[in-house]
């Protein structure tokens, strides 16, 4: 396999995997399974030594996810909200060196399958395992009764291997996709970033503002984000990704009460670019939290503001040295 390729279902994956002559066909596959919301640096571990062993073996370095995430399904009432779409999630595998990813859809029927009849029917009989590496807390079937113990003895039986991946660990304690969400929401995006090895990062297209602020403030624009979670209120250092361009950018989020708005809006105002960019699609980058978002007496005065929160930015980016383009 020369290229990322991506797969919904047990024939999909035939079709991308079936062109070589191991396995009955078949390329075996070193894999992990989870939800990897977020792509934090204890899911980068794992990948990482997915890719590692893969390489050694001469078999596919895969993934198997599901959407949606499994709690929309069991207990709606009490699933999280994600960090990362489902294309981010598939672009981060790309880039970490994964030859493909198998997108499980969650459903009832799903839910159902005994931990023995996941591993048969999609390890086994779907993705022809040669080794499946996981976290120690590793829950899989049915009402998760299947844990890291019962895999490596179904493993053994059924002739792949099991190798358990300890946890990232952050000041003592374990990274976790739960963690990150409760960062991102209080808008410590800071801390959200050394988790996840990268920025928290909103994608989106490039929403039509009123306009006003830009004739009377500075140019912005505003992104109708996909994510289900947002950085909570505030003013932040971000970079913007536009047309394939990384500006670095000040982001507000909130509801502009300066102009007495309503709603949540997020708006960037980019500091080297002066195009007019009206459509498309957009990313912001979330690096540092400046200030919370407050009401100002007059736009001048939202704008003078704002000038500091340029030169914080400027400042924050010479200090960390993060590169103008990427």
């Amino acid at each position: 396999m020369t290229a990322f390729r991506v797969a919904h279902s047990a024939a999909e994956w035939q079709a991308l995997a079936g062109d070589s002559p191991r396995a009955g066909g078949l390329h075996r596959a070193v894999l992990s399974v989870g939800n990897f919301d977020g792509l934090h640096i204890g899911h980068q571990r794992i990948l990482r030594a997915v890719v590692e062993r893969a390489r050694r073996e001469e078999a596919i370095a895969a993934v198997i996810t599901f959407d949606p995430h499994p709690m929309k399904i069991l207990r709606p009432e009490m699933a999280p909200p994600l960090l990362m779409t489902m294309a981010q999630r598939l672009a981060g595998f790309e880039q970490m060196g994964l030859d493909a990813a198998l997108v499980m859809r969650f459903d009832a029927a799903l839910a159902r399958l005994s931990a023995e009849g996941f591993v048969k029917r999609v390890l086994v009989e779907t993705v022809h395992t040669r080794a499946v590496l996981v976290g120690t807390n590793f829950r899989f079937g049915h009402k998760q009764t299947g844990d890291v113990a019962f895999l490596e003895k179904l493993g053994k039986r059924e002739g792949f291997a099991v190798e358990i991946v300890h946890a990232a660990l952050v000041a003592g304690k374990a990274v976790s996709s739960t963690t990150i969400r409760q960062a991102v929401a209080e808008g410590n995006v800071e801390e959200a970033a050394v988790l996840m090895g990268h920025p928290f990062a909103l994608t989106g297209s490039i929403h039509a503002g009123t306009g006003r602020g830009s004739k009377v403030v500075v140019p912005t624009l505003n992104i109708a984000a996909e994510q289900e979670i947002l950085p909570s209120n505030g003013v932040y250092v971000t970079e913007t990704v536009l047309e394939g361009q990384v500006h670095r950018s000040v982001t507000n989020v909130g509801v502009r009460p300066t102009f007495n708005g309503s709603g949540i809006t997020i708006e960037s105002h980019l500091l080297d670019y002066s195009g007019t960019a009206t459509r498309g699609s957009m990313e912001v980058r979330f690096w540092k939290r400046l200030r919370e978002e407050r009401k100002f007496d007059s736009p001048n005065a939202l704008r003078a503001q704002i000038t500091l929160d340029v030169q914080a930015a400027l400042a924050f980016f010479r200090e960390r040295q993060v590169p103008a383009t990427s």
